[in-house]
């Protein structure tokens, strides 16, 4: 019997160039997030006031 000593180790380089271009595709991701958002898109100022009324706490029996 003839051994198949013809061994290329070419089987992993289709997972290779995925994880590749995920990678990519996460860093450009990030470098949006991180940047700020978009080119040309606006800013949008966003303020938040709660007035929220007092509560008093019930009396309790025997006082």
């Amino acid at each position: 019997m003839a051994e198949n000593t013809n061994s290329s180790g070419g089987g992993n380089s289709g997972l290779a160039f995925i994880i590749g271009g995920l990678l990519v595709a996460v860093l450009v991701i990030a470098f949006f997030v991180f940047r700020g958002g978009l080119p040309g898109a606006e800013k949008k100022e966003v303020s938040v006031d709660v007035n929220l009324p007092e509560v008093s706490a019930p009396a309790t029996p025997g006082n």
